[in-house]
């Protein structure tokens, strides 16, 4: 696993952050302000930091800028909610390799990552069995473990998200995939359907099941997928 270190004061979104990178292989290091970042940062250790502007003890651009007057070969990721062009301009032009607004989805900064590692000569992330989805036993085979029995409701959401994994799914795709009408399903259906799936998955295997939550938009199956009929 690769280190990275993620300096976000939002607690939420700092959170959120740390598992959706923790989802796509990273050892992550999560901090909130300058200070923490000072404390955390081993240039021996991180190869890679995601680093957001406005902190509560200063700001970010003077980090990036330090950084690369101190000769740190460390990858970095602007990631702000300044999404200027003057902002980017200003950003790359500081000392970081890519910068990424925060209205960015997961998926462009996970990208954007891949990317930033291709450059600096890092290996990618080794390819894991995948999950694989029978849609006509309805069962789910987790990599290394027996099959687990679904309901047709089960199967219609996972075949939903892992159709297309790695990408973030709408609730409204997945609602209508179940033949409802999305402006009269209640949402916390759908919210108790996956966390079901969830703890299925858990107490047969011990396994997580590889679905995070996108914030306000929807699910992403992040892992390795097969659909077979």
């Amino acid at each position: 696993m690769l280190n990275l270190i993620l300096l976000e004061d939002e607690a939420v979104l700092r959170q959120e952050l740390t598992e959706f990178l923790g989802d796509c292989g990273y050892c992550v290091s999560a901090v909130a302000d300058l200070a923490g970042f000072h404390a955390s940062y081993e240039p021996a250790r991180h190869r890679i930091a995601v680093i957001d502007l406005g902190l509560p003890d200063g700001e970010g651009m003077a980090l990036v800028r330090a950084l690369r007057l101190e000769g740190q070969r460390i990858g970095i990721v602007v990631f702000t909610a300044r999404g200027a062009t003057q902002d980017k301009v200003n950003g790359l032009g500081g000392g970081a390799d890519y910068y990424l607004p925060k209205s960015a989805d997961l998926d462009e900064l996970a990208a954007t990552l891949s990317a930033l590692r291709r450059r600096m000569g890092e290996p990618a992330a080794a390819v894991a069995a995948p999950w694989v989805l029978e849609l006509g036993p309805r069962r789910l085979l987790p990599p290394g473990f027996g099959a687990i029995a679904l309901s047709q409701q089960d199967v219609t959401v996972l075949r939903t998200l892992m159709a297309e994994p790695e990408r973030i799914v709408s609730r409204q795709q997945i609602v209508e995939s179940l033949g409802e009408d999305f402006l009269s399903y209640d949402q916390r259906r759908l919210d108790t359907q996956i966390s079901r799936l969830r703890r299925k998955a858990e107490q047969a295997t011990g396994l997580t099941l590889p679905i995070n939550t996108a914030r306000n938009a929807g699910y992403r199956f992040y892992a390795e997928a097969e659909v077979r009929s």
